[in-house]
């Protein structure tokens, strides 16, 4: 496979302004939402699906970028999708991917499960979504896209703060006996009463509590407010899962989709404006 910087060469190589999609710039708003570049009229997939809060400035970065001329190229259209403000670009950026899958888009893909820590009794297990729902679990740690992320997680955070493999599950050991790592002066010893295993689990605790996952704080959907320079939306969620967006309250009442397997990226998206007291929320009858 060729090095990433001959592919690059070769693609500005071939690079040429896209004047054929000059008109479409000049249709595009300088505001937030969702653009998307099409190929011919009947083509199935889009071909790439994007989000900013300036959509005119953010296409026309696309156009400068010589990395980028197989998709100029192939793009005979761009549309674009209006949002209040960059929140609600977001999840309907995500949504639209998962649902659309736009050839050029590598993130944001659909992941059927995610993986979490759970701590019980000092020792650490990984569970899935598919066992345990994120939204209403009160200790899980961390959203992975598999077991194995999960666990690299585990090692990396044991690793940083000299916790001990065997205690934690990780490796077996002998009880009683200094583990390898102890040997070492990595592990701070709770294995062979280096230290006390209540102290060990407190600094487990400790550790992973900038990473647990907020359960859902709500009874039912909500929807969150979001309001722009000449737009206001109402996002409507539940169990931290986008269902729609409507630009009034009685609109979004009638919102009910469907929830199904935990959505890491709605979460990511939604988790600080949900929950840090800057936008208003507005409970919806379940």
């Amino acid at each position: 496979m060729r090095p990433v910087r001959d592919r690059r060469r070769e693609a500005a190589a071939l690079y040429e302004y896209p004047e054929h999609l000059r008109p479409e710039i000049d249709a595009l708003p300088r505001a937030p939402g969702v653009y998307t570049f099409l190929g011919n009229e009947g083509d199935v997939l889009p071909l790439y699906i994007g989000k900013s809060i300036d959509i005119r400035g953010r296409v026309m970065d696309h156009f400068r970028t010589p990395e980028e001329a197989r998709l100029l190229r192939q793009s005979k259209r761009i549309s674009h999708v209006r949002t209040a403000g960059d929140i609600g670009a977001q999840l309907l950026e995500a949504q639209m991917i998962k649902t659309r899958h736009p050839l050029y888009n590598r993130k944001l893909r659909r992941t059927t499960r995610q993986f979490s820590l759970a701590l019980h009794r000092g020792k650490v297990t990984v569970v899935n979504s598919a066992e345990i729902d994120p939204a209403r679990a009160p200790t899980l740690y961390g959203l992975h896209s598999s077991p194995r992320a999960a666990m690299t997680a585990l090692r990396r955070i044991a690793d940083d703060n000299r916790l001990c493999y065997t205690l934690l599950g990780i490796e077996r050991g002998t009880p009683g006996r200094p583990c390898f790592r102890a040997m070492l002066k990595q592990c701070a010893g709770a294995c062979h009463g280096g230290e006390s295993v209540g102290g060990h689990e407190e600094r487990l605790r400790l550790v992973l509590e900038d990473r647990q996952v907020a359960s859902w704080p709500f009874h039912g959907a909500i929807a969150l407010e979001e309001r722009g320079t000449d737009m206001r939306q109402y996002h409507v969620v539940r169990d931290w899962q986008y269902l729609g967006s409507a630009t009034t309250l009685t609109a979004a009442r009638r919102i009910r989709g469907e929830t199904g397997q935990f959505d890491r990226d709605a979460y990511r998206i939604l988790r600080a404006p949900v929950l840090d007291g800057g936008h208003r929320i507005v409970p919806l009858a379940a």
